[in-house]
């Protein structure tokens, strides 16, 4: 009769602190997701079209299948999972074309990432293809380490490092790294 006593009581005891635990461990799943903060964005649009323009006159617009904005992190950025497509204009109306598989728009840094697929063209027929590209706005200024091949109607250059203006009316390339064919 001592034995079963014994018994009844271990029993219970692994069955109380059994349920004990199952019910800590789910407590404890609950506590650590107080202290977890999901990676999502405040704001996301498919389609998305903006047009920016400055004392009415339109200064480039960016049209992208998908946009997702992280205003709501400690660094924010909006992002262009989809790729984008950017024309922009200068004071005379002349277009400079811009896309890229990816892009990523920094705030308060006033700089874009375009990733993957990078093509810029303009209406002189000069043309700028990478893997990846910076855009300062507030300089208007593109730049890259990555490597790049430049065309225009005097030949075509490879090369690895290069920063220009939009218009590519200055070009600055830090290593040729390739033949230069010239058109004829």
């Amino acid at each position: 009769m001592k034995i079963l006593k014994h018994t009844l009581t271990l029993q219970l005891f692994f069955g109380i602190g059994l349920f004990l635990m199952v019910g800590c461990e789910s407590n404890f799943k609950e506590v650590q997701k107080i202290n977890y903060s999901e990676f999502v964005p405040s704001g996301e649009a498919d389609d998305f079209n903006l047009k920016y323009t400055d004392s009415g006159r339109i200064k480039s617009i960016l049209v992208s299948p998908k946009m997702l904005d992280y205003s709501n992190v400690e660094f924010p950025f909006t992002e262009f999972p989809k790729g984008v497509h950017v024309t922009m204009y200068d004071s005379k109306g002349k277009r400079t074309f811009i896309s890229s598989d990816y892009a990523v728009m920094f705030k308060g840094t006033d700089l874009i990432d375009l990733q993957k697929n990078v093509l810029i063209t303009n209406e002189t027929n000069q043309m700028l293809e990478t893997s990846q590209l910076y855009y300062d706005q507030k300089n208007e200024w593109f730049f890259t380490e990555k490597k790049f091949k430049f065309t225009d109607p005097k030949g075509i250059s490879y090369g690895e490092g290069i920063d220009f203006s939009k218009d590519f009316k200055i070009v600055n390339s830090q290593r040729i790294n390739g033949e230069i064919d010239e058109a004829e």
